[in-house]
C-alpha cells in the first residue's frame, strides 16, 4: 500500500505543479537505473519517491523563485510612489526661499512707502516756509529809498542766494540808484491781501523739499519828482525759493 500511496501522492503533485514532461521523463529513467542496481521491488518504490523529491522540489523552487519576486515588486512600487532625493529634498527649501523672497517685498514696499511718505512731509513743509519766506523778501526786494539806498539793497541781498544775488547787484548800482537818485524816487512793495483780509496772496506753482516756486501778487506805490502824485503798479511776480544752510533764499524773480 506504501508504494501505491506514494505513487499517487506523486501523480497528484505531478499534476497540480504541471511539470514540464521532459523533466519528469528524465526523473523516471533516473530513478530506474537506480532501481535496477538497489534491484529487488523496491525499484518502483524508490522511482515514485524520487519522482515525488523532483517534484517537490521543483514545486520548492518555484515557490521560492515567485517569493523572491515579490519583494522587488514591492520594491519598485514603493519607489516609484516615493520621490527622488532631489525632488524631496526640494520641498523644504522652496518654502524658505518663498518666505524669504515674501518677506524681502514686504521691506522693500514699507521701505518705499516710508520714503514716500516722508518725501510728501517734506514737501509740505517746503511748501509752507517758501511761501512765507517770499512773503517776507518781496516787499524789501521791490523797495527802495533814494535817502538810503546803499542800506536798502544790502538789506534785499541778505534774501537773495546763487546767480541772482549778483544780477541785482548789477541791475541796483547801474539802473537804479542814478534814476532814483536824480528823481529822488521812493518806490513802497506789499504783497497783495484778499480783500476779506488774511495772509498775503501767495499761490504755490511747484514744490520738491528743496525749491518751491511762488506765484505773488505784488502792488508798488512809487513817488519820485518825475511824476506828479503817487502811482500804483500793481504786478504778479513768480519767486523761486530755494532751500539753503541760511534757510530760503530768493533764486530767481520774473515778472508776469
Amino acid at each position: 500500500m506504501a508504494p501505491s500511496t506514494l505513487r499517487g501522492r506523486a501523480d497528484s503533485t505531478r499534476s497540480r505543479q504541471a511539470r514540464p514532461a521532459g523533466l519528469a521523463a528524465a526523473e523516471r529513467a533516473a530513478a530506474k537505473r537506480a532501481a535496477r542496481k538497489l534491484g529487488g521491488g523496491d525499484a518502483d518504490a524508490s522511482s515514485d519517491t524520487a519522482g515525488t523529491t523532483g517534484v517537490v522540489d521543483t514545486a520548492a523552487t518555484t515557490e521560492s523563485t515567485s517569493t523572491g519576486a515579490e519583494p522587488g515588486a514591492a520594491g519598485a512600487a514603493a519607489r516609484a510612489e516615493t520621490p527622488s532625493g532631489d525632488r524631496a529634498r526640494s520641498g523644504p527649501r522652496l518654502l524658505p526661499l518663498g518666505l524669504c523672497a515674501g518677506l524681502i517685498a514686504a521691506l522693500v514696499t514699507a521701505v518705499l512707502l516710508g520714503l514716500q511718505y516722508r518725501a510728501a512731509e517734506r514737501t509740505d513743509q517746503a511748501r509752507n516756509e517758501a511761501v512765507a519766506a517770499a512773503r517776507t523778501a518781496a516787499p524789501v526786494i521791490f523797495s527802495y529809498d533814494y535817502r538810503h539806498l546803499d542800506a536798502d539793497f544790502a538789506t534785499a541781498s541778505g534774501y537773495l542766494t546763487g546767480a541772482f544775488r549778483f544780477q541785482y547787484a548789477r541791475t541796483t548800482s547801474t539802473v537804479v540808484r542814478p534814476t532814483a537818485a536824480q528823481y529822488h524816487g521812493v518806490v513802497k512793495a506789499t504783497v497783495a491781501a484778499p480783500p476779506n483780509g488774511g495772509d498775503a496772496a501767495a499761490a504755490v506753482v511747484s514744490a520738491s523739499p528743496d525749491q518751491v516756486v511762488v506765484l505773488l501778487f505784488v502792488n508798488q506805490t512809487t513817488t519820485s519828482t518825475a511824476i506828479t502824485g503817487t502811482h500804483l503798479d500793481q504786478n504778479r511776480v513768480r519767486m523761486t525759493m530755494v532751500r539753503t544752510a541760511q534757510g530760503w533764499k530768493v533764486d530767481a524773480v520774473d515778472a508776469l
